[in-house]
């Protein structure tokens, strides 16, 4: 492995190579007076240090989560109150149609099947038909007709369905029919007033999305009177970026400001505006979707490598939705309860294999049976991990910390040499530090078990980028911070593409290219090749 381990702390950080500003960089100062967490903000003209350039881009990676949450927030409270609204509907109308009963309208018991309308499995048929029919989704589906007649027809034919299967094809077929139409107008009038009446019931703008645009200036303007962004239920405006040089001057900056406004407007949607040259487009796209942003563009024709766009309706009027292939919501909720459930499993499994480590461990070698070593994990957050010990106690990090500097910032064919079966590697050989103990668990992953205990605390993932030793991390090139988008993993691409055969740069091209086809399908895939690769040493070094 790369990551070796060290009982040292890491040493002072190394000199940054200065990075000369880009074109955008010569845009107007920008000045952001709101605050960021923890009270501190960024202000002055758009920093040209890359110590403030980082901590920018930090902070946009571990702010990215709680907008993600924020989206997600808002997705619930929509289906909830839609949820609650058809309910309401529903019963209301029951209501009507048993009143009538009671007043003698016997024409009511011929045209309206005999029970409650708003039997729990009529509700839970109509449920199911309006969740197909997409009327549960955003924008202007849950108030199109012609979705809410789809969604009523499903639960009607569960419901006939139901009938047939249990009494057979009998004459309240029909009446059904009846009841369905008529919960057809219901709903079709619920649907048009639930926005009035949760605007008069509550205070949209508290859970309006803070929004930004970014475009050329009289594109921006015009996209904010927009019908689709223009209402403040929705959309919270805070300004926009002119792409032009120089800027308006009713303008927030350029697109250099970008990061730092993201990050101390708490920006939680950006709007693209007109025309957009792909590289700064594909610049916007990168930042907003790592800060965990809804990216939204007025229609226009798109091509962006790495995006997909979909069109969603608002209050009549088009926009395009761009995403990237990662997890959103419900994905990362599931991701999070398959990597609980995962480690959890794992631990009860690995837990007799585990004790006989320990009992091997310190038998061979005098020390502790476990090891932590600080690591740089989502958003450049610092953790220690667990492992089993492979070397000697106190082992000093030093030639571990030259070989790395020299991969790092020279030619990575220096640092090429040769394994055991004769196969140009990337990584020491023959590292005297390691116990023999140590050489075993190393070859079979055993040593990563106790990482277990980093995915259920939330530090790590099953399926990740490794997390980089601190003074690797130090020694980035730009590129490589988005293997920080994301937790840190116990296997990864990289581990199931060639390990150690691999140079480190290739590593790190597998892990961002990990952080942008990011799918829970994709976890599933690696978690099933990364058996073969520790039972077979696949791509291993010693």
């Amino acid at each position: 492995m790369y990551l070796q381990e060290t009982d040292l702390e890491p040493a002072q950080k190394t000199e940054r190579r200065p990075v000369e500003p880009g074109p955008a960089a010569r845009v107007r100062p920008l000045v952001v007076s709101a605050p960021r967490q923890g009270g501190e903000r960024f202000s002055g003209p758009f920093p040209r240090s890359v110590d403030e350039v980082l901590a920018i881009r930090l902070g946009l990676q571990r702010r990215a989560a709680g907008n993600v949450r924020r989206h997600l927030l808002r997705s619930t409270r929509r289906l909830g109150v839609l949820l609650l609204a058809d309910a309401v509907a529903v019963l209301f109308i029951d209501l009507l149609i048993q009143s009538g009963r009671h007043g003698g309208f016997v024409i009511l018991d011929l045209l309206f099947p005999p029970g409650a309308l708003a039997s729990p499995q009529n509700l839970l048929a109509l449920l199911i038909g309006l969740y197909v029919a997409g009327n549960y989704s955003a924008g202007d589906f849950r108030r199109s007709p012609q979705r809410l007649f789809v969604g009523v027809l499903v639960a009607l034919l569960l419901q006939i369905w139901a009938v047939v299967w249990s009494v057979g094809l009998v004459a309240n077929v029909l009446q059904l029919i009846y009841a369905a139409l008529v919960v057809f107008t219901g709903l079709l009038a619920e649907r048009l007033f639930v926005d009035r009446i949760v605007a008069w019931a509550s205070l949209p703008e508290k859970h309006a999305a803070r929004t930004l645009f970014v475009g050329p200036a009289e594109d921006c303007r015009e996209a904010a009177a927009y019908p689709a962004l223009s209402s403040s239920a929705d959309f919270a405006p805070l300004g926009f970026l002119d792409m032009r040089s120089p800027p308006a001057p009713d303008s927030l900056g350029g697109l250099a400001d970008l990061p730092r406004v993201l990050h101390d407007s708490r920006v939680e949607t950006v709007v693209a505006c007109g025309y957009i040259p792909d590289r700064e487009l594909q610049e916007l796209v990168n930042i907003s979707l790592g800060a965990g942003c809804h990216l939204l563009t007025v229609p226009r024709s798109i091509e962006v490598a790495g995006v997909q766009p979909s069109l969603i309706w608002s209050r009549g009027s088009p926009l395009m939705q761009l995403t990237a292939p990662s997890l959103h919501g419900q994905q990362l909720v599931l991701k999070r309860a398959l990597d609980i459930a995962g480690s959890a499993l794992g631990l009860v499994l690995a837990a007799p294999i585990m004790a006989v480590l320990a009992v091997a461990i310190r038998l061979d070698s005098p020390g502790p049976v476990f090891f932590r070593q600080e690591r740089i994990g989502v958003g450049g957050r610092r953790f220690r991990v667990w492992k089993f010990r492979t070397m000697t106690h106190g082992a000093p990090d030093t030639v571990h910390r030259e070989y790395m500097t020299e991969m790092l910032t020279g030619d990575e064919s220096s640092t090429r040499q040769v394994g055991p079966t004769g196969k140009p590697i990337f990584k020491m050989a023959s590292d005297p530090r390691v116990t023999r103990v140590g050489r075993f668990l190393r070859r079979s992953s055993l040593d990563e078990l106790p990482q277990f205990l980093n995915v259920l605390m939330g530090e790590m993932s099953l399926v990740g980028p490794r997390p980089p030793i601190p003074y690797e991390f130090e020694m980035y090139d730009h590129w490589q911070f988005d293997r920080l988008q994301v937790r840190p993993g116990i296997t990864g691409l990289w581990q199931v593409s060639g390990r150690s055969l691999l140079s480190y740069r290739q590593m790190c091209e597998l892990d961002v290219d990990y952080v942008r086809r990011w799918s829970i399908l994709l976890d599933l895939r690696i978690l099933l090749k990364t058996v073969p690769v520790v039972l077979f040493n696949a791509g291993k070094a010693v």
